[in-house]
């Protein structure tokens, strides 16, 4: 494995041109990890083959829960533990034939309000799998607090019969704080390409002060929604019946399935219930995507 990090000159330069506390501030942080695969004693095993990285990003060792010849487990970690005005992240994975990884985080990430600027923030994340590579997405929760301004964007890139399962879980204000979302304004960007071909692309605005955050045709004042994708399913439709079979029967969630991506929506008040939706709904279609049952990452339980 590489590891490196960026020289102390393009630490200063960044430190003169960006950290800066006015309406221009931008601080950067940035992560790019590769996952390949070697031979060891006749299996394959894979590998975390590079790791750079700038600013507060950083990765824990790989972890193998499923075997030495299984599942690669890798923890994404963000130090601050939540996104302020000026930040602006970036991730690149890639996966090489023949891997099989799987990404989280240690606890949720949490978008803070904008600064008296009103600077906005952003997190862009581009997934690339190839011919043969597997990857699972699967972070928790984002928390967007009361007058966040920001855009997420995520590029999923894929090749030949590649597989990627994945989510995104989005919930806004504290309402055990009794602190709505009642101000700011963010977007979510979705876009999955195979060999090129678009298969999904998606913008979600999410602004207090638009008719459709409360109308019945919108999200309809519903303060957590979520998405899940799983891509490169042999037969999506028996997947979806699967779906329906095993998980809880409510209207807060739905599954469909077009150009071959399976998407399972959510929307409600719940982080709890869409945390235990989607991990359900993880048994369920890891074993049919991927040929292995679902295995629990370590950090989801400390």
């Amino acid at each position: 494995m590489t590891t490196l990090s960026f020289t102390p000159e393009k630490h200063r330069a960044v430190a003169d041109s960006g950290h800066r506390f006015d309406a221009d501030r931008h601080w950067v942080a940035s992560l790019n990890l590769g996952f390949g695969t070697r031979s060891v004693r006749g299996s394959s095993i894979t590998t975390m083959v590079k790791a750079q990285h700038f600013g507060p990003l950083r990765v824990q060792r790989p972890f193998y829960p499923e075997g030495r010849d299984g599942c690669c487990h890798v923890y994404l970690l963000h130090p601050p533990g939540g996104i302020v005005s000026g930040d602006a992240l970036t991730i690149d994975v890639s996966v090489e034939a023949g891997a099989h990884t799987l990404l989280t985080t240690p606890a949720a990430n949490k978008l803070y309000r904008a600064d008296s600027h009103g600077v906005a923030w952003s997190q862009h994340t581009h997934l690339k799998v190839v011919d043969g590579g597997v990857l699972e997405w699967l972070p928790q929760e984002t928390l967007a607090f009361d007058g966040s301004r920001g855009q997420q964007t995520f590029a999923i890139e894929l090749e030949g019969n590649a597989k990627c399962l994945g989510w995104e879980i989005l919930g806004l204000g504290r309402p055990a704080s009794d602190l709505p979302f009642a101000n700011g304004h963010l977007e979510q960007r979705f876009q999955v390409m195979r060999d090129g071909r678009p298969l999904w692309l998606e913008r979600q605005a999410m602004d207090p002060n638009h008719r459709r955050f409360t109308g019945k045709w919108g999200q309809g004042g519903a303060t957590v929604h979520a998405t899940l994708w799983a891509i490169g399913l042999i037969d999506p439709d028996e997947a979806i019946e699967a779906l329906r079979a095993h998980l809880p029967a409510n209207s807060r969630w739905a599954a469909t399935c077009r150009r071959g991506v399976l998407l399972v929506r959510y929307l409600g008040q719940e982080r709890n219930e869409v945390w235990a939706l989607f991990q359900q709904a993880r048994e369920v279609l890891r074993p049919r995507l991927t040929g292995h049952e679902a295995t629990v990452p370590r950090i989801w339980l400390t």
